[in-house]
């Protein structure tokens, strides 16, 4: 499985979480948010979820985020971590 690093953006809510160990994965709308955090969890990480907040300035374009927001859907940023109980750490994942 390959993972798509997201480019940090700055901001005090996404440094806070870094520091408590939470890894940025995808910014996504339904269906595929809900899928996307199912399958963290059954593959045994902890996920946690924000609105997608476009903080304006940034790099890149937001024309489909935009487009989206005036037809009522919503993005969630899918933040990971592991459980420490062991069970992301396995060798097969």
């Amino acid at each position: 499985m390959r993972v798509i690093s997201i480019k940090t953006a700055p901001g005090d809510r996404e440094a806070q979480l870094a520091q408590e160990g939470w890894v940025k994965q995808s910014i996504l709308g339904e269906p595929r948010l809900s899928e996307v955090v199912e399958n963290y969890k059954n593959l045994g990480y902890e996920v946690h979820v924000e609105e997608f907040r476009d903080q304006g300035g940034g790099e890149g374009c937001t024309t489909c985020f935009d487009a989206g927001k005036e037809m009522g859907q919503v993005y969630g940023t899918v933040y990971i971590r592991s459980r420490g109980d062991g069970a992301a750490q396995d060798e097969l994942f």
